[in-house]
C-alpha cells in the first residue's frame, strides 16, 4: 500500500522557513508585498482572495486586496495595473480569474510587469520557464515539484506522464518536470491508447476535471501519483480526479482531494513574492 503525499505537512514545513525568510528581508527593511485585484462579484473569487490574504498576513507578506466593481471598463483595469506596476515597493501583482466577459483577460495580464507577475502567465515568464531559465513560475505546477522534492522523488530519468494541457497547469507541469531530466509526456482529450500511457508513468500528474478518472488498472506498480482535480461527485463530495482508495493500493505515493495539491498552490504563491521581494533587496543593495 502506497504513502499519502500530506500537501499541508508540506505547506507547513515551508512555510516555516518562508518566515525566516520575510524576517530576514525585513532587517533590510524590505516587506514583501502582493496585490491582488478582484473584479466583480464571483463568490468562488472572493474566497480564493480572502484565503490568500490570510496566508500572507500570518506569514508577514503585506497583502493589498483592491476591489473593483463588475461594470470597471478594460481601459480602467489596465490603468490599475499600470499603477502597481509603476509602485517599487509592490513586488506581485494578481489579478483573480475569472473577470467579466467584457473585458479580455490575457491582454490584461500581459499588462502586468513580467517581474511582478506572481502567477507565471505572462508569454515572458513562458517563455523563461520552456527555455529553463525561470523566475516566475505557476504556483499549482511549483508546489508540485516542491512535494516531489520533500517526499525524496527525482524526476531525472523518469517516465512522466501529464494528463492535461492547460496553461495553468499541465503545460508548466510539463516544462518544470523536462527541467528536471524526466521523459514527459503529455495526454490530453483527443490522445489515443491514453491507458497505455498512464501505465508506464513513473509519475502521473492528473489534471482533467473529472471524477475518479485514473483507477487502479490505469497506473503502473509503484508510480507516484498526483491528483490535481477538484471535482464534486454524485453525493456533492469533494473528489480528485483520481479514485485514490483504489489507487493507493497499487501506487508508491499518491496526493489526496483535498490536503493534497490544494495547500500547496497558495503556498508558492506566496514563496515566489518572497523571491520577488528578494531581487528587489539584492538590486537596491547594488546600487548603493
Amino acid at each position: 500500500m502506497g504513502k499519502i503525499i500530506d500537501g499541508k505537512l508540506v505547506a507547513q514545513h515551508y512555510t516555516a522557513e518562508m518566515k525566516r525568510e520575510v524576517e530576514a528581508l525585513g532587517s533590510n527593511h524590505i516587506v514583501p508585498t502582493l496585490a491582488v485585484i478582484i473584479v466583480g462579484e464571483d463568490d468562488a473569487s472572493k474566497i480564493y482572495v480572502r484565503n490568500k490574504h490570510r496566508r500572507a498576513e500570518g506569514i508577514g507578506i503585506h497583502s493589498i486586496n483592491i476591489r473593483m466593481p463588475e461594470e470597471t471598463t478594460q481601459l480602467a483595469l489596465l490603468e490599475r495595473i499600470d499603477l502597481l506596476n509603476s509602485d517599487p515597493e509592490v513586488d506581485g501583482i494578481l489579478v483573480q480569474l475569472p473577470l467579466p466577459e467584457h473585458i479580455n483577460a490575457q491582454e490584461v495580464l500581459n499588462r502586468i510587469n513580467p517581474d511582478k507577475d506572481v502567477d507565471g502567465f505572462h508569454p515572458v515568464n513562458v517563455g523563461r520557464l520552456w527555455s529553463n531559465n525561470a523566475q516566475i513560475v505557476p504556483s499549482t505546477p511549483f508546489g508540485i515539484m516542491k512535494m516531489l522534492a520533500f517526499y525524496g522523488v527525482d524526476p531525472a530519468g523518469k517516465q512522466a506522464v501529464i494528463i492535461g494541457r492547460s496553461t495553468i497547469v499541465g503545460r508548466p507541469m510539463a516544462a518544470m518536470l523536462l527541467n528536471a531530466n524526466a521523459t514527459v509526456t503529455i495526454a490530453h482529450s483527443q490522445t489515443k491508447n491514453l491507458r497505455m500511457l498512464s501505465q508506464q508513468a513513473d509519475i502521473l500528474v492528473v489534471a482533467v476535471g473529472q471524477s475518479r478518472f485514473i483507477k487502479a488498472e490505469d497506473i503502473k506498480p509503484g508510480a507516484v501519483v498526483i491528483d490535481v482535480g477538484m471535482n464534486r461527485d454524485e453525493n456533492h463530495k469533494l473528489s480528485g480526479d483520481v479514485d485514490f482508495e483504489a489507487v493507493i493500493q497499487k501506487a508508491d505515493l499518491v496526493t489526496p482531494v483535498p490536503g493534497g495539491v490544494g495547500p500547496m498552490t497558495i503556498t508558492m504563491l506566496m514563496q515566489q513574492t518572497i523571491n520577488i521581494a528578494k531581487r528587489r533587496a539584492l538590486h537596491a543593495i547594488q546600487n548603493k
